[in-house]
């Protein structure tokens, strides 16, 4: 049993960490375009912003375990199964973009906009405004905010073992519920618990360190 369980917790830290990288990125991409094409951005482009905006909105408002099983179709021709750990990794890392594209924009929003008026008088392109003031000076309350999402993400992919995701969620269900396991649901509790106080620990870490 243990190294089922030891199993199922690397299969968990893959999907975090998977979803969490990939979601990170896409989310740099589509907040970068909310903060370029908004009413008051450096490139005003409102159709866009509102379009994107729908778009983000409309995915947010889907309870993760509903997520996944509308992306089913999708995972299955994607991954060519809709079970495991490949297949939930699909669905959160799309549920993960979603929050972290929000996180980002919001703490790139909260830059004044005397920085945003010296770099352009200095002849900055909208891009590097956006990466070398914008993100430079929002980095504490972004790392903040991809330290909360990680730790929603250890929750989905807990969830995840619900539809049969692989991890400690799944075998929470198929060992601990189901064959009235109790012992092995309090280990896997605890287990989740240590990982989101050592994220949490590392994130607060980062953010006072960027911070100074």
């Amino acid at each position: 049993m243990e190294q089922l369980v030891f199993q199922s917790f690397l299969e968990t830290l893959i999907m975090v960490s998977i979803s969490m990288g990939l979601g990170t990125l896409i989310g740099m991409i589509l907040a970068t375009f909310l903060v370029l094409t908004k009413p008051q951005g450096l490139l005003p482009k409102p159709w866009i912003y509102h379009s994107l905006e729908i778009f983000l909105n409309t995915f947010r408002s889907i309870p993760f375990i509903i997520l996944i099983i509308l992306m089913i179709p999708f995972t299955r021709f994607w991954v060519g199964t809709s079970i495991g750990t490949g297949a939930a990794t699909l669905p959160l890392t799309v549920a993960a973009s979603l929050l972290i594209t929000r996180i980002i924009e919001d703490a790139l929003n909260t830059i004044p906009k005397g920085l945003i008026e010296v770099g352009k008088a200095l002849g900055a392109t909208n891009l590097q405004i956006i990466l070398k003031i914008q993100l430079l000076e929002a980095l504490p309350l972004i790392i903040s905010g991809l330290t909360t999402i990680t730790i929603n993400v250890i929750g989905f992919s807990a969830m995840a073992g619900t539809v049969g995701g692989g991890g400690l969620g799944d075998l929470a269900i198929r060992y601990g519920y189901q064959r009235y396991d109790f012992t092995l649901l309090i280990v896997i509790v605890i287990i989740l618990i240590l990982m989101v106080q050592c994220v949490q620990m590392v994130g607060n870490f980062l953010s006072k360190k960027l911070m100074k």
